[in-house]
């Protein structure tokens, strides 16, 4: 566990936007996917920071240097008729974890998410990713099993939007 003083969670500023998009980086990395990443820090700028937002970040910074992040946005959900939280991503540096610093960062979206009156905090975790599943489990998080992630991107979203599928 860390020592509470060396931890700082804040929310994200534009000049933060290149850091993030490093963290991004080394999250692909870790998961395989570095070939996934194609967008760049001035497209994270705009969408974090312009005129029209689409998510906030917390930063994590361990003795002042960035070691997580958590990127999400507010959903909605019509059963509850409430807005939710949705964490499109949550990262420590692997040389940071087993300090508690994933667990502040949850813990600091939860309230958040009790600040701004949601009904749910909800994320995605891949299905390899076991210790990352005992982690959230750990934290209160049930997993549901029988839900599937639908995804339409590229081609077959331009496909879509143009009514021809």
């Amino acid at each position: 566990m860390t020592n509470n003083s060396d931890l700082t969670l804040r929310f994200a500023e534009p000049d933060d936007s290149s850091v993030i998009f490093e963290l991004i980086q080394a999250l692909a990395e870790y998961e395989n996917l570095s070939d996934a990443v194609t967008g760049n820090a001035l497209a994270l700028t705009e969408h974090l920071f312009g005129s029209s937002k689409c998510a906030e970040v917390l930063i994590a910074e361990y003795t002042k240097k960035s070691v997580g992040f958590a990127l999400f946005f507010h959903n909605y959900s019509t059963f509850l008729t409430k807005p939710g939280i949705y964490l499109e991503d949550i990262f420590v540096l692997p040389e940071y974890r087993r300090l508690g610093i994933g667990k502040a960062l949850l813990t600091k979206l939860a309230q958040i998410a009790v600040e701004r009156d949601c009904g749910r905090l909800e994320w995605s975790v891949l299905d390899w990713n076991e210790p990352a599943q005992a982690f959230y489990r750990r934290m209160g998080a049930s997993i549901l099993e029988e839900w599937r992630i639908c995804r339409v991107t590229g081609e077959a979203l331009a496909k879509l939007g143009s009514g021809n599928c």
